[in-house]
């Protein structure tokens, strides 16, 4: 039984970022985060800052966050989650020397 915590522990977290380039001077972004959770502590941190700042650890200028997820969400019982769990994030977006011109069109 103490094996498997033991396990959980010891990969607690996991981060992952791909950049992209769409011109010579902007691109996107993707970033993953896994963090375990046990009786409400988040280990090493909560899984959307690790992979926000997994992305911003990239020395990538103009960082605009477009999409981010958390899996899994379940809303009003998410507190079960607080007692032992797994959780994945994920955040997308686009960088660029320029921000503005790093904004999606509307």
């Amino acid at each position: 039984m103490l094996a498997p915590l033991v396990c959980l522990l010891l990969a607690a977290s996991c981060a992952s970022i791909s950049v992209k380039r769409t011109g010579p001077d902007s691109g996107t972004f993707h970033s993953t985060a896994l963090a375990f959770t046990f009786f409400s502590y988040d280990m090493p941190g909560p899984a959307l800052t690790i992979a926000r700042a997994n992305a911003a650890d990239s020395g990538r200028p103009g960082l605009i966050v477009e999409h981010e997820s958390v899996f899994p969400y379940l809303w009003k019982l998410d507190w079960l989650l607080d007692i032992i769990g797994i959780r994945y994030a994920s955040v997308s977006g686009t960088w660029s020397q320029n921000p503005a011109a790093a904004l999606p069109e509307r």
